[in-house]
Protein backbone atom coordinates (compact mmCIF):
# COMPACT_ATOMS: atom_id res chain seq x y z
CA UNK A 1 0.00 0.00 0.00
CA UNK A 2 1.66 3.35 -1.05
CA UNK A 3 1.30 6.50 -0.17
CA UNK A 4 -1.25 7.78 -2.39
CA UNK A 5 -3.44 4.69 -1.71
CA UNK A 6 -4.65 6.42 1.13
CA UNK A 7 -6.76 8.85 -0.65
CA UNK A 8 -8.76 6.35 -2.15
CA UNK A 9 -8.88 4.47 1.17
CA UNK A 10 -9.52 7.17 3.46
CA UNK A 11 -12.65 7.76 1.41
CA UNK A 12 -13.74 3.93 1.61
CA UNK A 13 -12.67 4.20 5.36
CA UNK A 14 -14.98 7.57 5.70
CA UNK A 15 -17.77 5.90 4.11
CA UNK A 16 -17.80 3.24 6.01
CA UNK A 17 -17.60 5.10 9.04
CA UNK A 18 -20.48 7.30 8.29
CA UNK A 19 -22.66 4.19 7.58
CA UNK A 20 -21.96 2.41 11.00
CA UNK A 21 -22.16 5.38 13.08
CA UNK A 22 -25.90 5.77 11.17
CA UNK A 23 -27.06 2.51 10.97
CA UNK A 24 -25.30 1.42 14.92
CA UNK A 25 -29.30 1.50 16.10
CA UNK A 26 -30.43 -1.37 13.77
CA UNK A 27 -27.52 -3.21 14.94
CA UNK A 28 -27.13 -5.20 18.42
CA UNK A 29 -25.30 -3.71 21.06
CA UNK A 30 -23.21 -7.37 22.11
CA UNK A 31 -22.67 -9.48 19.37
CA UNK A 32 -23.97 -13.29 20.25
CA UNK A 33 -19.88 -14.45 19.64
CA UNK A 34 -19.04 -17.62 21.53
CA UNK A 35 -15.31 -17.83 22.50
CA UNK A 36 -12.88 -19.15 20.62
CA UNK A 37 -15.12 -17.60 17.15
CA UNK A 38 -12.72 -14.93 15.89
CA UNK A 39 -9.66 -16.72 16.49
CA UNK A 40 -11.29 -20.12 14.59
CA UNK A 41 -11.82 -17.66 11.49
CA UNK A 42 -8.41 -16.47 11.41
CA UNK A 43 -5.58 -18.24 9.42
CA UNK A 44 -3.37 -20.01 11.85
CA UNK A 45 -0.13 -18.18 10.31
CA UNK A 46 1.02 -14.88 8.87
CA UNK A 47 0.95 -14.12 4.95
CA UNK A 48 4.19 -14.74 3.52
CA UNK A 49 3.59 -12.56 0.31
CA UNK A 50 1.29 -8.96 0.51
CA UNK A 51 -1.95 -9.04 0.33
CA UNK A 52 -4.46 -6.58 -1.44
CA UNK A 53 -6.31 -4.23 0.90
CA UNK A 54 -9.50 -4.75 -0.49
CA UNK A 55 -8.98 -8.22 0.98
CA UNK A 56 -8.09 -7.17 4.13
CA UNK A 57 -11.27 -4.52 4.63
CA UNK A 58 -13.67 -7.00 3.26
CA UNK A 59 -12.36 -9.68 5.92
CA UNK A 60 -12.39 -6.46 9.08
CA UNK A 61 -16.10 -6.21 7.14
CA UNK A 62 -16.71 -10.29 7.49
CA UNK A 63 -14.30 -11.47 10.43
CA UNK A 64 -14.31 -8.20 13.01
CA UNK A 65 -17.68 -5.75 13.07
CA UNK A 66 -19.34 -8.86 13.42
CA UNK A 67 -17.92 -9.76 16.39
CA UNK A 68 -17.27 -6.24 17.81
CA UNK A 69 -19.46 -5.15 21.16
CA UNK A 70 -20.89 -1.66 20.00
CA UNK A 71 -20.06 0.75 22.93
CA UNK A 72 -21.32 3.68 20.66
CA UNK A 73 -24.60 2.34 20.46
CA UNK A 74 -27.53 4.50 21.62
CA UNK A 75 -29.04 1.95 24.32
CA UNK A 76 -25.05 0.64 25.47
CA UNK A 77 -25.92 1.25 29.02
CA UNK A 78 -23.73 -0.67 30.71
CA UNK A 79 -19.91 -0.37 32.85
CA UNK A 80 -19.68 3.74 32.07
CA UNK A 81 -19.61 5.29 28.53
CA UNK A 82 -17.22 5.01 26.44
CA UNK A 83 -17.26 7.97 24.07
CA UNK A 84 -16.61 9.19 20.61
CA UNK A 85 -17.90 11.85 18.24
CA UNK A 86 -16.95 13.33 14.62
CA UNK A 87 -14.62 15.72 15.38
CA UNK A 88 -12.63 13.17 17.47
CA UNK A 89 -12.46 10.71 14.77
CA UNK A 90 -11.25 13.08 12.35
CA UNK A 91 -8.85 14.54 15.01
CA UNK A 92 -7.51 10.54 15.82
CA UNK A 93 -6.89 9.88 11.46
CA UNK A 94 -5.10 13.44 11.81
CA UNK A 95 -2.80 12.20 14.87
CA UNK A 96 -2.00 9.18 13.09
CA UNK A 97 -1.03 10.44 10.18
CA UNK A 98 1.21 12.43 11.86
CA UNK A 99 2.71 9.68 14.26
CA UNK A 100 4.25 12.01 16.59
CA UNK A 101 5.86 11.10 20.29
CA UNK A 102 5.06 13.41 22.31
CA UNK A 103 7.54 12.14 24.83
CA UNK A 104 9.75 15.33 24.60
CA UNK A 105 8.97 19.16 24.18
CA UNK A 106 11.66 18.81 21.38
CA UNK A 107 10.06 15.90 19.38
CA UNK A 108 6.71 17.55 19.55
CA UNK A 109 5.85 21.15 20.16
CA UNK A 110 2.77 21.38 19.46
CA UNK A 111 2.17 18.13 21.09
CA UNK A 112 3.13 19.11 24.48
CA UNK A 113 1.92 23.20 24.47
CA UNK A 114 -1.48 21.77 23.23
CA UNK A 115 -1.35 19.76 26.05
CA UNK A 116 -0.68 22.16 28.51
CA UNK A 117 -3.39 24.78 26.62
CA UNK A 118 -6.17 22.43 25.99
CA UNK A 119 -6.20 21.08 29.75
CA UNK A 120 -6.14 24.60 31.25
CA UNK A 121 -9.01 25.44 28.91
CA UNK A 122 -10.71 21.81 30.66
CA UNK A 123 -9.85 23.16 34.26
CA UNK A 124 -11.50 26.06 33.57
CA UNK A 125 -14.51 24.34 32.08
CA UNK A 126 -14.95 22.52 35.19
CA UNK A 127 -14.50 25.38 37.56
CA UNK A 128 -12.13 23.07 39.69
CA UNK A 129 -10.24 26.60 40.67
CA UNK A 130 -6.43 27.63 40.33
CA UNK A 131 -3.00 26.32 41.25
CA UNK A 132 -3.72 22.60 38.52
CA UNK A 133 -1.12 21.13 36.03
CA UNK A 134 -2.33 18.99 33.62
CA UNK A 135 -0.73 15.60 32.53
CA UNK A 136 -2.86 13.48 29.90
CA UNK A 137 -2.88 9.65 30.95
CA UNK A 138 -3.91 6.57 28.77
CA UNK A 139 -6.91 6.04 31.85
CA UNK A 140 -8.07 7.04 35.35
CA UNK A 141 -5.93 3.44 36.69
CA UNK A 142 -2.90 5.28 35.16
CA UNK A 143 -3.29 8.44 37.08
CA UNK A 144 -4.15 6.52 40.49
CA UNK A 145 -0.51 4.51 40.05
CA UNK A 146 0.86 7.73 39.45
CA UNK A 147 -0.17 9.57 42.58
CA UNK A 148 0.22 6.32 44.53
CA UNK A 149 3.87 5.95 43.76
CA UNK A 150 3.79 9.77 44.33
CA UNK A 151 2.41 9.40 47.53
CA UNK A 152 4.70 6.86 48.77
CA UNK A 153 7.61 8.96 47.87
CA UNK A 154 6.65 11.81 49.63
CA UNK A 155 6.26 9.47 52.31
CA UNK A 156 9.23 7.80 52.19
CA UNK A 157 11.12 10.97 51.89
CA UNK A 158 12.15 9.57 47.62
CA UNK A 159 13.87 6.85 49.78
CA UNK A 160 11.92 4.05 48.24
CA UNK A 161 12.72 4.68 44.21
CA UNK A 162 16.74 4.72 45.25
CA UNK A 163 17.12 1.99 48.15
CA UNK A 164 13.63 -0.27 47.57
CA UNK A 165 10.98 -1.11 49.88
CA UNK A 166 13.00 -3.07 51.91
CA UNK A 167 13.47 -2.12 55.77
CA UNK A 168 10.99 1.09 55.23
CA UNK A 169 8.20 1.66 57.43
CA UNK A 170 4.44 0.29 56.37
CA UNK A 171 2.27 3.04 54.51
CA UNK A 172 -1.17 2.96 55.04
CA UNK A 173 -3.47 4.17 51.91
CA UNK A 174 -7.68 4.87 52.74
CA UNK A 175 -10.43 4.45 50.70
CA UNK A 176 -13.63 2.68 50.54
CA UNK A 177 -15.40 0.09 49.25
CA UNK A 178 -17.11 2.46 46.56
CA UNK A 179 -13.34 3.39 45.25
CA UNK A 180 -12.47 2.04 41.75
CA UNK A 181 -10.69 -1.84 41.78
CA UNK A 182 -7.77 0.38 40.21
CA UNK A 183 -6.80 1.76 43.73
CA UNK A 184 -6.45 -1.57 44.80
CA UNK A 185 -4.01 -2.44 41.97
CA UNK A 186 -1.98 0.52 42.81
CA UNK A 187 -1.49 -0.32 46.05
CA UNK A 188 -0.24 -3.70 45.53
CA UNK A 189 1.41 -2.49 42.64
CA UNK A 190 3.51 0.21 44.33
CA UNK A 191 4.74 -2.43 46.48
CA UNK A 192 2.52 -0.86 49.48
CA UNK A 193 0.79 -4.10 49.26
CA UNK A 194 -3.04 -4.91 49.42
CA UNK A 195 -3.21 -5.53 53.04
CA UNK A 196 -2.02 -2.23 54.01
CA UNK A 197 -4.66 -0.78 51.85
CA UNK A 198 -7.36 0.41 54.83
CA UNK A 199 -11.32 -0.08 54.19
CA UNK A 200 -12.97 3.01 55.51
CA UNK A 201 -16.66 3.16 56.96
CA UNK A 202 -19.20 4.76 54.75
CA UNK A 203 -22.67 6.96 55.41
CA UNK A 204 -26.07 5.28 54.23
CA UNK A 205 -24.84 7.49 50.82
CA UNK A 206 -22.26 5.69 50.61
CA UNK A 207 -19.86 8.23 51.29
CA UNK A 208 -16.72 8.28 53.48
CA UNK A 209 -17.16 8.96 57.51
CA UNK A 210 -14.75 11.26 58.16
CA UNK A 211 -14.68 10.49 61.64
CA UNK A 212 -13.88 6.91 60.88
CA UNK A 213 -10.88 8.27 58.58
CA UNK A 214 -9.49 10.44 61.38
CA UNK A 215 -10.18 7.07 64.32
CA UNK A 216 -8.37 5.05 60.98
CA UNK A 217 -5.27 6.82 60.71
CA UNK A 218 -5.22 7.26 64.96
CA UNK A 219 -4.94 3.69 64.73
CA UNK A 220 -2.14 3.08 62.42
CA UNK A 221 0.08 5.84 64.07
CA UNK A 222 -0.50 3.80 67.11
CA UNK A 223 1.44 0.56 66.13
CA UNK A 224 3.78 2.31 64.08
CA UNK A 225 2.48 2.44 60.78
CA UNK A 226 2.81 5.57 58.30
CA UNK A 227 -0.50 6.96 57.09
CA UNK A 228 0.07 7.92 53.51
CA UNK A 229 -2.65 8.58 51.28
CA UNK A 230 -6.38 8.87 51.00
CA UNK A 231 -8.14 7.91 47.77
CA UNK A 232 -11.42 9.87 47.43
CA UNK A 233 -13.92 9.03 44.71
CA UNK A 234 -16.81 11.52 43.02
CA UNK A 235 -19.11 8.91 40.79
CA UNK A 236 -18.41 5.92 42.02
CA UNK A 237 -18.42 2.97 39.29
CA UNK A 238 -20.66 0.57 41.48
CA UNK A 239 -24.13 3.16 42.33
CA UNK A 240 -22.32 6.67 41.59
CA UNK A 241 -21.55 7.35 45.10
CA UNK A 242 -19.16 10.33 45.82
CA UNK A 243 -17.13 11.19 48.78
CA UNK A 244 -17.97 14.67 50.79
CA UNK A 245 -14.52 16.02 49.19
CA UNK A 246 -14.76 18.96 52.08
CA UNK A 247 -15.30 16.54 55.04
CA UNK A 248 -12.39 14.59 54.38
CA UNK A 249 -9.73 16.23 52.25
CA UNK A 250 -9.07 18.96 55.07
CA UNK A 251 -8.35 15.74 57.09
CA UNK A 252 -5.96 14.54 54.75
CA UNK A 253 -4.17 17.95 54.95
CA UNK A 254 -4.47 18.07 58.81
CA UNK A 255 -2.66 14.96 59.00
CA UNK A 256 0.28 14.99 55.89
CA UNK A 257 -1.23 12.48 54.20
CA UNK A 258 -1.11 12.78 49.20
CA UNK A 259 -4.82 12.95 48.48
CA UNK A 260 -6.29 11.56 45.36
CA UNK A 261 -9.33 12.15 43.87
CA UNK A 262 -11.09 9.53 41.39
CA UNK A 263 -13.52 11.61 39.31
CA UNK A 264 -12.65 9.39 35.91
CA UNK A 265 -16.57 9.44 34.95
CA UNK A 266 -18.37 11.79 36.93
CA UNK A 267 -15.68 14.50 36.49
CA UNK A 268 -16.97 15.64 32.98
CA UNK A 269 -20.26 16.20 34.15
CA UNK A 270 -18.32 19.56 36.05
CA UNK A 271 -18.64 21.39 33.10
CA UNK A 272 -22.11 22.11 33.99
CA UNK A 273 -21.95 24.26 36.94
CA UNK A 274 -25.51 22.88 38.90
CA UNK A 275 -23.42 19.41 38.91
CA UNK A 276 -20.60 20.71 40.68
CA UNK A 277 -21.73 20.54 44.61
CA UNK A 278 -20.44 16.65 43.92
CA UNK A 279 -17.02 17.53 44.12
CA UNK A 280 -17.27 20.45 46.63
CA UNK A 281 -13.80 20.65 47.94
CA UNK A 282 -12.02 19.32 45.05
CA UNK A 283 -9.51 22.08 45.76
CA UNK A 284 -7.87 20.75 48.38
CA UNK A 285 -6.61 17.75 46.94
CA UNK A 286 -3.03 16.86 45.13
CA UNK A 287 -4.44 14.97 42.57
CA UNK A 288 -7.30 14.36 40.67
CA UNK A 289 -8.52 12.62 37.12
CA UNK A 290 -11.46 13.27 35.24
CA UNK A 291 -11.67 10.71 31.67
CA UNK A 292 -13.22 13.08 28.48
CA UNK A 293 -12.89 9.65 27.00
CA UNK A 294 -15.78 8.72 29.44
CA UNK A 295 -18.27 11.29 29.04
CA UNK A 296 -16.77 13.93 27.02
CA UNK A 297 -17.11 12.78 23.28
CA UNK A 298 -13.46 12.12 23.03
CA UNK A 299 -11.90 8.72 21.92
CA UNK A 300 -10.04 6.36 23.78
CA UNK A 301 -7.71 7.05 25.50
CA UNK A 302 -7.68 10.39 26.64
CA UNK A 303 -7.35 10.90 30.68
CA UNK A 304 -7.09 14.35 31.94
CA UNK A 305 -4.87 13.95 35.53
CA UNK A 306 -4.57 17.59 37.24
CA UNK A 307 -2.10 17.58 39.74
CA UNK A 308 -1.00 20.54 42.48
CA UNK A 309 2.87 19.97 42.56
CA UNK A 310 4.75 19.14 39.32
CA UNK A 311 7.36 18.68 41.18
CA UNK A 312 6.77 15.95 43.36
CA UNK A 313 5.60 13.94 40.24
CA UNK A 314 8.63 14.53 38.48
CA UNK A 315 10.62 13.75 41.16
CA UNK A 316 8.81 10.44 41.71
CA UNK A 317 9.53 9.46 37.21
CA UNK A 318 11.88 11.39 36.12
CA UNK A 319 14.79 9.61 35.14
CA UNK A 320 16.94 11.29 32.10
CA UNK A 321 20.01 9.47 30.23
CA UNK A 322 21.65 11.15 27.57
CA UNK A 323 19.91 10.49 24.88
CA UNK A 324 16.70 12.01 26.63
CA UNK A 325 18.25 14.97 27.85
CA UNK A 326 16.49 18.20 26.24
CA UNK A 327 19.35 21.35 25.39
CA UNK A 328 18.84 24.79 26.20
CA UNK A 329 15.64 23.64 28.26
CA UNK A 330 15.12 25.69 30.27
CA UNK A 331 11.26 26.94 30.84
CA UNK A 332 9.19 23.87 28.61
CA UNK A 333 7.93 20.88 29.61
CA UNK A 334 8.95 17.26 28.94
CA UNK A 335 5.52 14.94 29.94
CA UNK A 336 7.75 11.84 29.64
CA UNK A 337 9.36 12.94 32.88
CA UNK A 338 5.95 13.53 34.58
CA UNK A 339 4.48 10.04 33.49
CA UNK A 340 5.04 6.61 33.43
CA UNK A 341 5.23 6.20 29.98
CA UNK A 342 8.00 6.90 27.80
CA UNK A 343 6.57 7.02 23.94
CA UNK A 344 3.27 9.00 24.26
CA UNK A 345 0.48 9.96 21.73
CA UNK A 346 -0.37 13.26 20.84
CA UNK A 347 -3.76 12.61 23.15
CA UNK A 348 -4.32 16.72 22.72
CA UNK A 349 -5.61 17.05 19.28
CA UNK A 350 -8.52 15.16 19.69
CA UNK A 351 -9.62 17.63 22.75
CA UNK A 352 -8.89 20.63 20.96
CA UNK A 353 -11.23 19.19 17.94
CA UNK A 354 -14.11 18.27 20.13
CA UNK A 355 -13.78 21.60 22.79
CA UNK A 356 -13.81 23.94 19.64
CA UNK A 357 -16.26 21.75 17.44
CA UNK A 358 -18.86 21.54 20.33
CA UNK A 359 -18.50 24.31 21.86
CA UNK A 360 -18.83 23.97 25.87
CA UNK A 361 -22.23 25.14 25.42
CA UNK A 362 -22.72 22.16 23.19
CA UNK A 363 -20.84 20.03 25.93
CA UNK A 364 -23.31 21.12 28.52
CA UNK A 365 -26.47 20.15 26.72
CA UNK A 366 -25.53 16.33 26.10
CA UNK A 367 -24.45 16.09 29.57
CA UNK A 368 -27.82 17.66 30.74
CA UNK A 369 -29.85 15.83 28.11
CA UNK A 370 -28.31 12.67 29.61
CA UNK A 371 -29.07 13.22 33.44
CA UNK A 372 -32.73 14.44 32.11
CA UNK A 373 -33.09 10.94 30.88
CA UNK A 374 -31.67 9.32 33.69
CA UNK A 375 -33.36 10.68 36.28
CA UNK A 376 -37.03 10.03 33.50
CA UNK A 377 -36.27 6.57 33.15
CA UNK A 378 -35.67 6.10 36.89
CA UNK A 379 -39.05 7.29 37.68
CA UNK A 380 -40.60 5.63 35.38
CA UNK A 381 -39.30 2.06 36.16
CA UNK A 382 -39.74 2.46 40.05
CA UNK A 383 -43.19 3.12 39.01
CA UNK A 384 -43.47 -0.07 37.56
CA UNK A 385 -45.14 -2.80 39.33
CA UNK A 386 -42.25 -5.46 40.24
CA UNK A 387 -39.76 -3.13 40.09
CA UNK A 388 -37.59 -1.56 42.82
CA UNK A 389 -35.08 1.59 42.32
CA UNK A 390 -32.00 0.41 44.67
CA UNK A 391 -30.19 3.33 43.79
CA UNK A 392 -31.03 6.76 43.48
CA UNK A 393 -29.55 8.52 40.30
CA UNK A 394 -26.42 10.11 40.28
CA UNK A 395 -26.39 11.91 37.05
CA UNK A 396 -26.60 9.32 34.21
CA UNK A 397 -26.56 6.56 36.89
CA UNK A 398 -28.83 4.19 38.86
CA UNK A 399 -29.83 0.68 39.75
CA UNK A 400 -32.67 -1.31 40.10
CA UNK A 401 -34.26 -4.83 40.56
CA UNK A 402 -37.13 -6.63 40.13
CA UNK A 403 -38.47 -7.64 43.26
CA UNK A 404 -42.29 -9.25 43.31
CA UNK A 405 -44.63 -8.81 46.34
CA UNK A 406 -43.79 -11.53 48.57
CA UNK A 407 -40.51 -12.76 47.25
CA UNK A 408 -37.99 -12.30 50.01
CA UNK A 409 -35.63 -14.97 49.57
CA UNK A 410 -32.72 -12.93 48.17
CA UNK A 411 -31.30 -15.97 46.45
CA UNK A 412 -34.37 -16.07 44.78
CA UNK A 413 -34.01 -12.44 43.74
CA UNK A 414 -30.07 -12.58 42.69
CA UNK A 415 -31.54 -15.35 40.29
CA UNK A 416 -34.61 -13.55 38.96
CA UNK A 417 -32.33 -10.21 38.57
CA UNK A 418 -29.64 -12.35 36.78
CA UNK A 419 -31.94 -13.83 34.40
CA UNK A 420 -33.72 -10.60 33.28
CA UNK A 421 -29.74 -9.23 32.45
CA UNK A 422 -29.54 -12.78 30.83
CA UNK A 423 -32.40 -11.98 28.37
CA UNK A 424 -32.11 -8.63 28.00
CA UNK A 425 -28.31 -9.08 26.69
CA UNK A 426 -29.35 -11.93 25.01
CA UNK A 427 -31.91 -9.79 23.04
CA UNK A 428 -29.35 -7.39 21.47
CA UNK A 429 -31.49 -4.24 22.26
CA UNK A 430 -29.99 -2.68 25.03
CA UNK A 431 -26.93 -4.18 26.81
CA UNK A 432 -26.89 -4.04 30.61
CA UNK A 433 -24.01 -4.70 33.34
CA UNK A 434 -24.97 -5.89 37.16
CA UNK A 435 -23.26 -4.76 40.80
CA UNK A 436 -23.47 -5.48 44.06
CA UNK A 437 -25.04 -3.09 46.23
CA UNK A 438 -25.03 -3.31 49.96
CA UNK A 439 -24.93 -7.11 49.70
CA UNK A 440 -27.97 -6.78 46.75
CA UNK A 441 -27.14 -8.20 43.42
CA UNK A 442 -28.52 -5.42 41.11
CA UNK A 443 -28.95 -3.80 37.73
CA UNK A 444 -27.28 -0.80 36.78
CA UNK A 445 -28.02 1.81 34.04
CA UNK A 446 -25.56 3.85 32.66
CA UNK A 447 -26.56 6.48 30.16
CA UNK A 448 -23.96 8.36 28.23
CA UNK A 449 -23.56 7.45 24.59
CA UNK A 450 -23.13 10.04 22.41
CA UNK A 451 -25.95 9.34 19.87
CA UNK A 452 -28.32 8.36 22.78
CA UNK A 453 -31.92 10.17 22.48
CA UNK A 454 -34.71 10.58 24.19
CA UNK A 455 -36.20 7.89 21.74
CA UNK A 456 -33.60 5.15 22.84
CA UNK A 457 -35.02 5.63 26.51
CA UNK A 458 -38.50 4.99 25.58
CA UNK A 459 -37.29 2.03 24.03
CA UNK A 460 -34.84 1.31 26.79
CA UNK A 461 -37.83 1.10 29.38
CA UNK A 462 -40.15 -1.02 27.02
CA UNK A 463 -37.94 -3.56 26.89
CA UNK A 464 -36.92 -4.18 30.14
CA UNK A 465 -40.67 -4.23 30.80
CA UNK A 466 -41.72 -6.30 27.90
CA UNK A 467 -38.85 -9.36 28.75
CA UNK A 468 -39.07 -8.62 32.81
CA UNK A 469 -42.93 -9.85 32.59
CA UNK A 470 -42.87 -13.31 32.13
CA UNK A 471 -40.32 -13.82 34.51
CA UNK A 472 -42.87 -11.88 36.66
CA UNK A 473 -45.70 -13.79 36.09
CA UNK A 474 -43.84 -16.88 36.41
CA UNK A 475 -42.14 -15.50 39.90
CA UNK A 476 -45.95 -14.98 40.67
CA UNK A 477 -47.25 -18.12 40.28
CA UNK A 478 -44.12 -19.79 42.25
Amino acid sequence: MKNRDLEYWGRRAAEWSVDYLETLGERPVRPQTRPGDVMASLPAAPPQQAESVEDVFADFESLVVPHVTNWQHPRFLAYFPANSSPPSILAEWLTATMAANSMLWQTSPAGTEMEIHVLDWLRQMTGIGEGWYGIIQTGAGMATLSAILTAREKALDWAGKETGLSGQPVLRVYATDQSHSSVEKAVFLSGIGRDNLVAVATDDDGAMDPEALRAAIAADRAVGYVPCALCCVVGGTGVGASDRLETVLPIAREEGLFSHVDAAWAGSALICPEFRHIARGVELADSVVMNPHKWLMTNFDCSAHFVKSVEDFQKTMSITPAYLVTQDAEGITDYSQLTLELGRRFRALKLWFVIRCYGVAGLQEIIRNHVAWTDNLAARIGATPGFEITSTPQLGLFSFRLRPDGMKDEAALQSLNARLVDAVNGEGTLYLTQTMHRGTYVIRISVGATSTTAADIDIVYDRIVALAAPLLEAADQA
